[in-house]
């Protein structure tokens, strides 16, 4: 009996004991939850740097100007006065101006747009995409939505083409009426030109002037650039092969889609607006004014020079330089005094040059 009290005593100590030390006892920290993962940084925004739209703006301005050139001309002094308005252009600056403008007429295309920015969310392939077209400009016009992109730039500037073209065959044709013996504007139409020599050395220093971008339009044009929108342009798809001057603003529109055309890589940009072709059209149609210039004697003269080697001549290297959609402007017949290789239109100049470059490589 003592035993088994003894016994039952010594189980309830360490009962005791045993709830004592539980109760002691620290109960170990639970381990703290997986952080979780920072999501990626967001894709660059869509970045032009503000020199491709000043570009682009003497592009845009000195066109509408050239757009306002009579069809007909009353007097002597409006001959000059379209001479001075018509050759107030650097022809490698209209060239560079033509595709930065090109390049915002892609930024207009959603689908261009939307179709390459898909590759800027992942930073490693947006690089990958980039230095593929800084190294090829023709990369670019295998993007989603080139198409549509490339539709948008042939179209506008196909539109300014015709507009030019029409005023070019105007003038030209208003060249042969006024010589008729029942126009009243013969009598001056035939006589001399005044100051021949001074005239054409204004023309060349207009031609070497540099013009200054407008605040105004370069603004309209950045804006829109960003926007997409503003330009209230109709869609429009070009299928492939495609011009170099149209693959450059492709590109262009490519690396701002991508965040990788501003102010940062403004070198980039600058590079691409430079195509040897469209710059080397652009100076024929110079050379070809002044020639005109030099040979022109009587007034109606002058006026087939203005028709021909100002208004036609730049819709042609606007034709040359964007594609199929540009139309075929047939030259116009010499008139008297002019000599017809005075009269090889700049449009032919893109093809000459490439026949330069293969007899070059041969």
């Amino acid at each position: 009996m003592a035993w088994a009290t003894s016994r039952r005593n010594l189980s309830l100590a360490a009962v005791a004991a045993a709830t004592v030390l539980a109760a002691c006892a620290q109960p170990e920290p639970e381990a703290p939850p997986e952080p979780a993962p920072a999501p990626p940084p967001p894709p660059p925004a869509l970045a032009l740097n503000a020199g491709i739209a000043e570009a682009a703006s003497v592009y845009v301005t000195f066109i509408r100007e050239v757009g306002t050139i009579e069809r007909a001309f009353n007097s002597p002094e409006a001959i000059q006065a379209a001479i001075r308005k018509g050759a107030a252009y650097e022809p490698v600056q209209l060239s560079r101006g033509m595709i930065a403008y090109g390049a915002i007429l892609a930024l207009q295309s959603p689908e261009f747009v939307e179709g390459v920015r898909q590759y800027a969310a992942d930073p490693v392939q947006r690089e990958e995409i980039v230095n593929r077209i800084i190294a090829d400009p023709a990369y670019a016009a295998t993007l989603p939505g080139a198409d549509h992109a490339a539709g948008l730039i042939v179209a506008t500037l196909g539109a300014d083409i015709q507009a030019l073209a029409s005023i070019g065959d105007a003038i030209k044709e208003d060249a042969y009426t006024i010589q008729e013996r029942n126009d009243p504007r013969r009598r001056w139409a035939t006589t001399p030109v005044a100051d021949r020599p001074g005239r054409l050395e204004a023309a060349k220093t207009l031609s070497a002037t540099r013009l200054v971008p407008s605040p105004a339009e370069s603004e309209r044009l950045y804006g829109a650039a960003h926007a997409g929108t503003g330009l209230n342009l109709s869609s429009a798809r070009q299928a492939p092969p495609y011009t170099p001057a149209v693959v450059h603003s492709l590109a262009i529109a490519a690396l701002a889609a991508l965040g990788a055309g501003g102010e940062d890589r403004r070198a980039y940009t600058e590079a691409l607006i430079v195509e040897s072709n469209s710059e080397f059209c652009f100076n024929m149609s110079k050379l070809n004014l002044f020639q005109c210039l030099a040979a022109s004697r009587p007034n109606y003269e002058d006026m087939f020079c203005v028709g021909q080697h100002i208004v036609a001549d730049i819709a042609q290297c606007t034709a040359a330089n964007t594609g199929p959609l540009a139309p075929q402007i047939a030259p116009a017949p010499a008139l008297v005094d002019v000599p017809p290789a005075q009269t090889t239109t700049a449009a032919g100049a893109v093809a000459a040059a490439d026949q330069a470059q293969s007899a070059g490589r041969q």
